[in-house]
């Protein structure tokens, strides 16, 4: 008999569910996906569906579902702040037994549920998916119950979180409030703050360092003067702007250079701060290697400065480093306590979400008037496929099970040739639909990777930025202080778009591509092969890879394109594999 543990988090923001069969990942995805509704914060009923289907279960197979923090605690810290986000969702969710009972209500289930801290979830996310026997774990995030960093080691199955930070003091919190304060959306908009930083000049370092005091040992405060989130009216008080001598910028407007060095500034600091309580977790633990999870671990660029200024020799940080891999977490939690053993097998991919086959994709297709190509010879698709890049085309590319966390890793991504000069802009504004500034990563294959970036080692998953050193002019995926963020594609993991990728460098001599996530601006990664379809024609992508098919824009009239649009915006829901769809 298996023991199949469920791990869910929900009711903030990214909620997700996993599977462990005998503490082995069988499939992990965001409720997103399946609503299509961005960062979908409801039970994720949908992926719970899903897991089941794919791990080949029922309810009644299920040993314990495990969810991602306390909400007694959580409760408790709302109340303390006053916060307006107390709604009546959240008061029906302020305690096990609530939460227990939406489970149970909507999933149909009668077995065991188990509560887990929010931190302890994100630092076991970590840890347990590491590979590493023996590790230091540092999380931050906004906050949590009350928790917002945590300082911890892991040895074998043991986990244990020796400190933390406490709310209202945060580091999550600080780089939201500047990003709400810079005009983008808070737990959305962090990463545009990070992209838009290498453009300025860290003119602000010296404002930003009076919004956060150093405290001993792993603490630090906040100057609650500029802050007004304890309110819940908005992320700043009125000293805040007046600071930094500018009103706050309002959304959609242009991006100055002030707001180009108060963003490069907030970098400063954060790397700063993390990088010493970093020192600080490798004196207390003498760990070789560290472990990182919360938001904050998204911070690519924070996370290389850390490995090259700590002592630490080896980083791995959880790539769905946000709520949505507590769910990942709070799984393995579980599996420790009711098996005895903790998991130190590496993640090694992320390809945990559905997957759809030629058959199911030949229906859809042959319901359109669509003109297609089949290749059921797997090098004879990488070579066509090479050649359309080789052209200056862009691909959205299909393919295997969807990716878990927020980065698309060539299972659902649109792809293009890193050396054309143009090739950033168009695609920033004629396919993603975003701001200009944003940077676009790198796929490069993992046994080329150190004659291009300086990197000594494999980032699969995107989570850490390095210079650009390529004999190629790579204009469209290098950044504007010479960085990119490098995804290293081994054979293993994903045959495919390694096998891509060297025909790409066949024809190219450049084993390198530049790949972003399958999606418009404000819309979910796509998940099935209708989702994909709307997306190729409603941009400017100009030939779709459905797994075996190729569909090529050239081919199609624009009427076409139109008609099938419109008909698919007007169907309910995708037909194929309904029982993804299927709700209990």
């Amino acid at each position: 008999m298996s023991l199949n543990i469920i791990g869910i988090s929900a009711f903030y923001h990214d909620s997700a569910c996993c599977i462990l069969q005998d503490g082995v990942l069988k499939a992990a995805v965001q409720e997103e996906r399946f609503s299509r509704k961005k960062n979908d914060p409801d039970l994720p009923k949908a992926a719970f569906n899903y897991c089941l289907k794919e791990a080949g279960i029922t309810i009644s197979d299920i040993d314990c579902i495990a969810y991602y923090e306390d909400p007694v605690k959580k409760l408790s810290r709302q109340l303390w702040s006053g916060s307006r986000f107390i709604t009546a969702d959240s008061i029906r969710n302020t305690d096990h037994a609530a939460v227990e009972r939406q489970i149970r209500e909507q999933f149909g289930y009668d077995g065991p549920v188990r509560f887990y801290e929010h931190h302890l979830s994100h630092a076991a996310s970590s840890y347990y998916y590491s590979g590493y026997d023996h590790a230091a774990i540092l999380t931050v995030d906004g906050v949590g119950e009350w928790a917002t960093t945590t300082y911890g080691i892991g040895k074998g199955a043991k986990l244990e979180l020796f400190e933390e930070v406490s709310f209202p003091d945060s580091l999550g919190l600080l780089y939201s409030t500047i990003t709400s304060y810079l005009g983008f959306s808070v737990n959305s908009g962090e990463y545009k703050v990070m992209g838009l930083a290498p453009y300025g000049k860290p003119l602000y370092v010296d404002k930003i360092r009076q919004l956060i005091r150093n405290g001993e040992a792993g603490q630090y405060e906040l100057n609650m003067e500029y802050f007004d989130f304890l309110k819940g009216e908005k992320m700043y008080s009125e000293a805040l702007p007046a600071l930094f001598g500018l009103a706050p910028r309002k959304k959609e407007t242009a991006i100055l250079p002030v707001h180009e060095d108060i963003a490069v500034s907030l970098q400063v600091v954060l790397e700063e701060v993390l990088i010493e309580k970093a020192r600080y977790l490798h004196e207390k633990t003498g760990a070789e290697n560290l472990c990182m999870a919360g938001g904050v671990a998204l911070n690519c660029v924070a996370n290389g400065k850390i490995l090259k200024s700590s002592p630490f020799k080896q980083l791995f940080v959880q790539p769905a480093a946000g709520d949505a891999g507590c769910a990942l977490g709070a799984a393995a939690l579980a599996h420790a306590d009711l098996s005895g053993e903790g998991m130190t097998s590496q993640l090694e991919h992320v390809y945990l979400g559905p997957s759809y086959g030629s058959a199911e994709i030949k229906k859809l297709l042959s319901a359109t008037s669509l003109r297609y190509t089949q290749h059921k010879d797997d090098e004879e698709l990488v070579k066509q496929v090479a050649q359309r890049l080789a052209e200056g085309k862009v691909i959205g590319w299909f393919h295997g099970r969807m990716e878990f966390g927020p980065r698309s890793l060539g299972a659902r991504s649109i792809l293009a040739d890193p050396r054309g000069a143009d090739m950033r802009d168009r695609i920033n504004a004629m396919v993603k639909k975003r701001e200009a500034f944003r940077p676009f990563a790198p796929a490069v294959l993992e046994s080329a990777t150190g004659e291009h970036f300086d990197i000594d080692h494999p980032s699969p998953f995107m989570l850490e930025t390095c210079q650009v050193i390529s004999s190629f002019d790579l204009p469209a995926i290098t950044h504007v202080d010479g960085s990119a963020r490098v995804q290293t594609v081994g054979e293993k993991t994903n045959p495919r778009f390694a096998a891509l990728l060297k025909a790409f460098a066949d024809l190219t001599g450049c084993p390198i591509l530049l790949n972003t996530s399958f999606n418009v601006r404000d819309e979910p990664i796509v998940c099935n092969p209708e989702e994909a379809l709307i997306c190729f024609v409603t941009t400017d992508i100009d030939c779709l890879i459905l797994e075996d098919f190729i569909i090529d824009n050239e081919n199609n009239d624009t009427s076409i394109l139109e008609m099938i649009n419109q008909n698919l915006l007007e169907r309910p829901s995708f037909e194929l594999n309904p029982n993804v769809y299927t709700f209990i």
